[in-house]
């Protein structure tokens, strides 16, 4: 019995197990093989989420990488090593010597001025504060800027200023600025005051404080008819202006295949800021063929002052050509003393028969047009008093009025003279142009001119002489209206080298030139200018054309040199503690 119910027990188990067993087999059948069928589907799904989020971290990453962009620009940064070629040799940067254009230059990088020309032409402080004029008109009071330093580290102080001035008074001194500094008298009350007293008021008085201040302390135990020979001038020159001297090559076998180099460095404590620019090089070549050469070979970033634009240049659009337009005018100017020319009626022929706006349209630039002693929209120019010109029919009239008639050989003729005069200018492509425009305007009336084209040196001497019956020539005018040397009757010496190239001799026009600068008040000054614009227009001693241009050739984009009129070549000059040469992409911080 026991037995029996054993087993009956044993088969239940049994069959139990075998239940269990193969339920477990079915499940694992189920749950576990039956679902390797799906593992191909299952890793389709699994790898394409893992593509999306690949995909999308890179388009995240890619987008980040272009909004960084986005918000960064090309900028020009500071530094790099600027190298300028001018043609011509370094004799003396000394400021109140300089006088040719590569001593020039220099002096404008290594001197600083009591004021100086902003990035809109406009007259400034540079190691002047401030000034103040009293009532008299006659006493200027500069006051200097604090800490003021020179290049060496001593402090430049109000004596530096009376030292320079008076240097350049003294006639032992040789500089010649000498004859423009008469009669004034220089003090200075306290290390950063100046007081100068005129001895009559003068209206364009700030203007002449640009001149490069000296260094007492190194100069001042120099007698002054020593100074002009000091090594000072060219070996070691100390300034306050933006670059201080460093080093000097000198290379060529002859005088003309000459080459100089002088490296400056950037001035820390310059007044008007730390140059940009790490280094500044000036590089003098005594010949044409070698500054272009070491500018076409990447050794040059500009090349300053050339009298035309070479073809090589204006066929290749990686160079840079900029037109500065001086304040300046170019005129012929007729020796009103001498010869056919001094006959006022031949003058005002030439004048209408002449036709200024077709020579510039020629040029190959833009500029403006000169018509008067003034520049057009200085203070005191009147269009009224413009002369008035491309009138040859009204020419060969007052000709004929004046008794001029055409003899056999086609040229007006008087009491069997013929009107013929030469025109002398300095051998540039650009006067050759303009010269013999002229010479075809005024031979459709019967006149006859010799055109005389001489070198540069030589045309200097040949206007000191007074060696031309008409000249074509430029001259300086700057923002004042203060023309009073080149047309005043005092500043008429033919035995000097006075500026009044047409020997202007207008007792009337002389005292209204008179009056008109010494009068602070610009209304006033206006009125009084007049009678002179009157005289000039009526007595045409020369015949205004244009303002003449300054070329500045460069292989880049100089940033800061800025696109404005200059009183003069080194004008270019008047910013250049912002040039800046080279470019960085810099975020944009708004």
């Amino acid at each position: 019995m026991k037995l029996k119910k054993v087993r009956k027990v044993f088969n239940r188990r049994h069959k139990q197990a075998l239940s269990l067993s193969q339920s477990a087999e079915n499940n694992i059948d189920e749950l576990l093989l039956g679902r390797f069928d799906h593992l191909t589907a299952v890793r389709r799904f699994v790898s394409s989420w893992m593509i999306f989020w690949i995909l999308l971290a890179f388009i995240t990453v890619f987008q980040l990488t272009n909004l960084s962009a986005y918000f960064q620009t090309d900028m020009p940064v500071p530094g790099g090593i600027f190298n300028e070629g001018i043609l011509g040799t370094m004799t003396n940067v000394n400021p109140i010597y300089a006088t040719n254009p590569v001593d020039v230059s220099l002096s404008r990088l290594i001197f600083a001025g009591l004021f100086t020309y902003n990035s809109q032409n406009k007259l400034v402080g540079c190691l002047a504060e401030s000034y103040s004029i009293d009532k008299t008109g006659t006493v200027y009071t500069i006051k200097l800027k604090p800490g003021l330093k020179w290049q060496d580290g001593a402090p430049l102080t109000s004596s530096d200023v009376v030292y320079t001035y008076r240097t350049i008074q003294n006639p032992d001194a040789q500089s010649p600025l000498y004859s423009s500094w008469q009669g004034i008298d220089i003090t200075a009350p306290n290390p950063q005051t100046i007081l100068f007293k005129l001895p009559n008021p003068l209206a364009s008085f700030p203007y002449d404080l640009t001149i490069g201040i000296l260094p007492e302390h190194i100069l001042g135990k120099l007698h002054p008819s020593d100074l002009r020979s000091s090594i000072f001038n060219t070996e070691n020159p100390v300034g306050a202006g933006p670059f201080s001297w460093s080093q000097i090559q000198v290379s060529g076998d002859t005088p003309q295949t000459a080459s100089e180099r002088i490296a400056l460095l950037p001035f820390t404590n310059y007044v008007l800021g730390k140059p940009k620019l790490n280094e500044f090089i000036v590089s003098a070549y005594a010949n044409q063929s070698q500054l272009m050469s070491a500018f076409y070979s990447g050794q040059l970033n500009a090349v300053a002052g050339l009298d035309g634009v070479p073809k090589r240049v204006s066929q290749n659009k990686a160079y840079q050509v900029d037109s500065i337009i001086l304040t300046a005018g170019d005129y012929v100017f007729f020796r009103t003393n001498d010869g056919v020319l001094s006959d006022v009626q031949v003058r005002r022929a030439l004048v209408l028969a002449a036709d200024p706006e077709a020579i510039i349209a020629q040029l190959g630039y833009s500029t403006y047009p000169v018509n008067e002693p003034l520049l057009i929209g200085q203070l005191a120019y009147q269009p009224k008093y413009a002369q008035i010109t491309d009138q040859p029919a009204k020419a060969k009239q007052l000709l004929a009025a004046d008794g001029w008639s055409l003899d056999k050989a086609g040229v007006l003729a008087k009491n069997g003279q013929e009107l013929r005069f030469n025109l002398v200018t300095a051998d540039t492509p650009e006067n050759r142009l303009v010269v013999n425009m002229l010479k075809h305007q005024w031979q459709n009336i019967g006149v006859a001119i010799e055109p005389i084209f001489e070198p540069s040196n030589t045309y200097t001497t040949t206007l000191q002489d007074r060696n031309y019956d008409s000249t074509l020539n430029g001259i300086s005018i700057g923002v004042d209206p203060d023309v009073f040397v080149y047309w005043d009757a005092s500043q008429f010496d033919p035995r000097s080298s006075d500026l009044n190239f047409s020997d202007y001799n207008n007792v009337n026009a002389s005292q209204a030139l008179e009056a008109g600068r010494t009068r602070l008040n610009p209304a006033l000054r206006v009125i009084k200018y007049q009678p002179f614009l009157a005289d000039w227009q009526s007595d045409a001693p020369a015949l205004g054309l244009f303002q003449p241009r300054f070329i500045y050739i460069t292989r880049q984009t100089i940033y800061g040199l800025g696109d404005h009129t200059i009183n003069s070549p080194s004008g270019r000059y008047d910013n250049v503690q912002n040039w800046e040469i080279l470019t960085a992409n810099v975020t944009d911080k708004r």
